[in-house]
């Protein structure tokens, strides 16, 4: 099974990417592994991926749709993979078209996990982290024990400038934006299946194996 997950930050992709590899076991493959692994094995791609990356450039879409190509002709995706990252714009939607064509493979679903933008920014700006020893926290889902101190040493919980509310909607809204075409293209495609993110964890993944399984 091939698919594609899709989700605004906070929606809980990771578990639910989790519970797909396990369910499934079908390799999870973001952007950022990808590239880690191209460059590690020091592949021409890799290469002139980390050229960029070392410069703080973006990569361009060539070497990008190259590496996906690279990873999703390797053994462990015969029999399915799970791609989380990409595509990110409609020409890259319209390079995995003809990469996965290549290999003689296809795209089954594309997943979208689904959560109201209210419920994002409670769940992104509730995060807190203790600046000594990295444990993370949030508000509502994982307090700690007492208000705004780690369990674990006592130090003073802070909250990251990336998750406080003016930055956090701004984030959310560049992301829908740039999200909405994508979703838009696949729906067109037939490959869409959007689930409600806003359940608890384990119904949102049965919700997810429901509708890929029908």
């Amino acid at each position: 099974m091939n698919l594609i997950l899709m989700g605004l930050p906070g929606a809980g992709k990771g578990t639910q990417a989790e519970k797909i590899n396990e369910k499934y076991n079908i390799p999870h493959i973001s952007t950022g592994d990808m590239f880690r692994l191209a460059i590690k094995e020091g592949t021409d791609l890799g290469k002139k991926a980390k050229e960029y990356m070392d410069q703080g450039e973006l990569v361009p879409d060539e070497v990008t749709n190259g590496i996906v190509k690279e990873r999703l002709r390797k053994d462990d995706c015969k029999n399915g993979f799970l791609l989380d990252g990409f595509p990110r714009t409609i020409a890259q939607a319209e390079a995995l078209e003809s990469i996965v064509k290549d290999i003689n493979q296809s795209i089954d679903y594309v997943i979208h996990v689904d959560v109201p933008e209210g419920k994002l920014v409670e769940r992104l700006t509730g995060r807190r982290i203790c600046p000594t020893c990295g444990t993370t926290y949030h508000v509502v889902y994982n307090p700690p024990k007492e208000d705004g101190i780690c369990d674990k040493d006592g130090s003073t919980l802070i909250q990251r400038d990336d998750d406080k509310p003016e930055t956090v909607k701004k984030r959310l809204s560049v992301n829908i934006e740039q999200t909405k075409p994508l979703l838009d293209f696949y729906h067109d495609k037939g490959y869409l299946v959007t689930v409600n993110g806003d359940q608890e964890i384990n119904q949102v993944f049965q919700d997810i194996q429901a509708k890929i399984e029908k």
